[in-house]
This record gives C-alpha cells, sequence and structure tokens, in this order.
C-alpha cells in the first residue's frame, strides 16, 4: 500500500472503471483500492450485470474476469467491442486461471493485456495511469 500513499488524487485524471469479477471480495477490494486512487469505480459480479452496467457507466477501463460462470469474459469482451461508444475503451483481462490457458482466447475477443489475479497495487496504477494518458 505504500505505493498508493504517494498517489495525490487531484493531481491525477479521474478513469471510469469497470470491474468485474464473480468474487465479491476481490471486486469489492479492488473497487476500493481504485477509489483511493481518486478514480470512479462500478462493479459487476456476473456477466450479463456487467454488459447492463458497461453501456450506462461508458467506461475507460474494463477489468474483465475472464472465467465468469454465467457468461464468459471473452464473451463479454467481443460484445462491448462492436458496441458503438465503446471503441477507446482498454478491456484487461484478468483471470486465476494459468494465464498460458486463456491468453490467446482473450486477446482474440478485444482485450489488450492479461493479467492473473491478484492485480498488483502496482500493476494497477500503471494500467490506469496509462488510460488517462491516452484518454487525454
Amino acid at each position: 500500500m505504500a505505493n498508493i500513499a504517494r498517489i495525490n488524487a487531484a493531481e491525477r485524471p479521474r478513469t471510469r472503471v469497470l470491474v468485474v469479477d464473480d468474487n465479491i471480495d476481490a471486486v469489492h477490494s479492488m473497487a476500493v483500492l481504485m477509489k483511493m486512487m481518486g478514480h470512479e469505480v462500478q462493479f459487476a459480479i456476473n456477466g450479463l450485470a456487467a454488459l447492463d452496467i458497461a453501456k450506462a457507466f461508458k467506461p475507460d477501463v474494463i477489468l474483465l474476469d475472464i472465467g465468469l460462470p454465467d457468461f464468459g469474459g471473452d464473451k463479454i469482451a467481443k460484445q462491448l467491442k462492436y458496441e458503438p461508444g465503446f471503441e477507446r475503451t482498454r478491456i484487461i483481462a484478468i483471470t486465476g486461471l494459468p494465464i498460458s490457458d486463456v491468453r490467446e482466447r482473450a486477446l482474440q475477443a478485444g482485450c489488450e493485456a492479461v493479467y492473473a489475479k491478484p492485480l498488483a497495487p502496482s500493476a494497477l496504477e500503471e494500467l490506469l495511469e496509462q488510460s488517462s494518458q491516452r484518454a487525454a
């Protein structure tokens, strides 16, 4: 958490982030962490909710669990990539599975990177900083 303490939220542009994970503890922890960083966060705990929330919230970044039980993260990524207004949205796959098992599937679905769970705060900070720079 030392990296988080050095972040001055007032100096950073707010990034709109949607976190999608069926593990309620994981999704809540990640949302709290990103709010501490000064970002606007919404979350979904299943795939169908993720689609509805994404369309209403219009996130800059979606952190998407590939292994959702109801509607796979790769299917969500494919669908959102074809939705008007999501052309610049970064979709980042997160997985508890070995990355080698899901990397190709996630990238073909439109995710631009794949990270193992849990996502380290420093990696999360870097992803959101890159997104802020791209939007500017």
